[in-house]
């Protein structure tokens, strides 16, 4: 699957404070080891307040989280 054919709306949007690795390999740009790396923060320090969080995590630039934001969402 390609960023091309997912539509950036909320229905293709994962709630990265729940979302198992599985889910969020499905955004482009995060493979296995980030999804961990994600997941581990979360355990670690608590739910993401902002989706801006996310570039706490070493391995998500700037760059990166500009092109995968569409694809996530914090509750």
């Amino acid at each position: 699957m390609t960023s091309e054919n997912l539509i950036p709306v909320s229905e293709n949007a994962f709630n990265i404070n729940t979302a198992s690795a599985a889910d969020l390999e499905k955004i482009p740009h995060i493979g296995e080891k980030l999804a961990l790396k994600i997941i581990e923060h979360r355990r670690r320090h608590g739910a993401f307040r902002k989706p801006e969080h996310l570039m706490l995590i070493q391995g998500i630039s700037d760059k990166m989280f500009r092109e995968i934001r569409p694809f996530i969402i914090v509750n």
